[in-house]
C-alpha cells in the first residue's frame, strides 16, 4: 500500500509565489576580488542559482535558450540599474 493524498475540490486552496532579490554582496564581492568581471561575476551567479530549475527541462535546445535568456535578461536589467 502507498501514500495518497484525497482533496476535495470545495477544500482546495492555493497560491503561488516568486522569489525576487538582488544578488548576494557578499559572493559578488568574492568573485569580483578574484578578478573576474562584473558582467561576468553576475552571470556566474544568475546560472548557479537558476541551473537547478534549468536542469529540469529535458530538450537542451529549449534549455540553452531559456539560459541564454535569463542571462541577457539579468544583464540588460543590472545595466538599467546602474
Amino acid at each position: 500500500m502507498k501514500p495518497e493524498l484525497e482533496i476535495h475540490a470545495d477544500d482546495v486552496k492555493c497560491s503561488h509565489g516568486a522569489t525576487v532579490g538582488r544578488l548576494d554582496a557578499d559572493a559578488l564581492f568574492f568573485l569580483r576580488a578574484r578578478g573576474i568581471p562584473e558582467a561576468e561575476a553576475r552571470a556566474l551567479l544568475i546560472q548557479g542559482f537558476i541551473g537547478g530549475a534549468l536542469d529540469e527541462i529535458d530538450r537542451p535546445q529549449i534549455r540553452e535558450a531559456f539560459g541564454t535568456a535569463c542571462i541577457v535578461l539579468a544583464a540588460g536589467h543590472s545595466e538599467s540599474k546602474s
